[in-house]
């Protein structure tokens, strides 16, 4: 009999990381409209860094040829213009509806993929990507109706679309790094190549925040940190076809720590408009059946 393999521990890890991972966008959300989006995103990055660097230190390291950094600081510029461009959105929209159009990001790796890694966009990833394009279009239609429906509502929906762009293409950087450097390296430069890429804005951005909002984005930093190892723990010890459906409860995370933080409501556009982006995302995953005897 043949049966996908679901490992019950990787399985339960890449849950606890979603989770974590959702919890810090509601507290990254808080301390961005306390402090400023650049302030609470560029110390959050440094803050990462400095829990999880010492982390790869004590492991023992050597320092990344020069092929590997570039990857390294490639990722950090992307993830640092990803971050900032999400946590606006944050911002401007409810997290659950951020979550869900954020979906698409995998479906357009497919794309990316292609282009940068010659890989073969099969009939089955063409469909799933029109259901993800259907999908934004739901949620995005079920905004244009509403009252709330303003110019700063309309600049975090796009503002988001460029965070799941950047997103898909740290899909393919992330594929290339994780070949050449260890999870905790990849951690490590990560969160301090991006912290260091916002850095450089600093001097015009930067507004020093609260002793209760930096509080906040040490609890964020921790949890990135937190979120970031039980995934890649999780995805070394069991297949991604076999964790896919974990990422989907993100949206569940982001619906309940929006209501719980900010009292947000899911509207039935965004439910149906993230299930619409679910559905293109399982057609696109792969799937590889393993023997059970």
């Amino acid at each position: 009999m043949e049966q996908p393999d679901r490992p019950l521990l990787p399985y339960l890890a890449a849950l606890a990381g979603v989770g974590f991972l959702s919890l810090m966008d509601a507290f990254m959300k808080e301390a961005s409209l306390a402090s400023g989006v650049y302030t609470a995103s560029l110390l959050r990055s440094l803050m990462a860094a400095a829990i999880v660097a010492p982390l790869w230190l004590a492991r023992g390291f050597a320092w990344p040829r020069w092929q590997v950094m570039k990857l390294h600081i490639e990722r950090g510029v992307v993830s640092a213009l990803m971050a900032l461009t999400f946590f606006f959105a944050l911002t401007r929209l409810p997290i659950a509806e951020a979550i869900a159009i954020s979906f698409v990001a995998p479906l357009l790796a497919l794309y990316f993929a292609r282009i940068f890694l010659g890989e073969t966009i099969g009939r089955g990833a063409v469909l799933a990507s029109i259901l993800g394009l259907a999908g934004t279009l739901v949620i995005i239609s079920g905004r244009l109706g509403r009252s709330d429906f303003d110019e700063g509502v309309a600049l975090g929906i796009a503002s988001l679309l460029v965070s799941a762009m950047l997103y898909a293409y740290n899909f393919v950087v992330i594929r290339r790094q994780s070949q050449a450097a260890g999870p905790l390296e990849v951690a490590t430069f990560h969160a301090g190549i991006g912290g260091l890429v916002q850095l450089l804005a600093a001097p015009f951005f930067f507004a020093a925040p609260s002793a209760e909002a930096l509080g906040t984005i040490a609890i964020a930093a921790a949890l990135t940190v937190a979120g970031s190892i039980a995934v890649a723990w999780s995805f070394a010890r069991a297949e991604a076809q076999a964790l896919v459906p974990v990422e989907y409860t993100g949206f569940l995370w982001a619906a309940l720590f929006g209501w719980l933080f900010f009292r947000e409501t899911v509207t039935p556009t965004t439910i149906a408009g993230a299930v619409l982006i679910m559905v293109g995302c399982w057609i696109a995953a792969p799937r590889r059946k393993v023997k059970v005897t």
